[in-house]
């Protein structure tokens, strides 16, 4: 039982460097989100990006803290279509990315100083070691299921807004 609760504290992909139960759907919908995420027991929020004149929600965990962050997406074998992972820059900055113990796929998505979208680096190979890098500095770093940002037509320029979580 420690051992399946251990493995479920270490779920994603982590910036380089730094050593499935799902939220409610949410496309389309108002309604509440719980607080944590059952898996992590980071935070939940809404994040949401402007892409043109369509609006895409995401029920992300909030990665806020340095463990968090290290711990990533590590081992989560599945990410649903309106789930993801976000990573704030405190203090902004150029981020770094690996796919270590990361089995899936994912979009990692460097989101600038102005809150747009710098650069996207789709469909990561899983457990690579090659660095993923942002495209100058990144306030965030968002994680989406691998092809998710194509399959809506999320692109560099979009805007990114997320709820702030305490």
């Amino acid at each position: 039982m420690c051992a399946m609760a251990a493995a479920a504290m270490l779920a994603a992909c982590s910036p380089q460097g730094q050593s499935a139960s799902s939220p409610a759907p949410v496309a389309g919908t108002q309604a509440a989100i719980p607080d944590r995420h059952p898996l992590s027991r980071l935070p939940l929020t809404m994040l949401t990006v402007e892409s043109g004149k369509k609006t895409h929600r995401f029920v992300v965990e909030v990665a806020n803290t340095p463990e968090a962050q290290a711990r990533g997406l590590m081992f989560r074998t599945e990410l649903g279509d309106d789930e993801g992972m976000v990573f704030p820059s405190e203090p902004i900055a150029a981020r770094s990315f690996w796919m270590r113990n990361t089995p899936i796929p994912l979009d990692i998505i460097f989101v600038g100083v102005d809150g747009r979208i710098s650069n996207i680096e789709a469909n990561t190979v899983p457990y690579s070691l090659d660095p993923v890098s942002s495209v100058g500095l990144a306030s965030a770093v968002l994680e989406l299921r691998g092809g998710r940002a194509a399959e809506l037509g999320i692109a560099a320029g979009d805007k990114v807004t997320w709820d702030a979580v305490e």
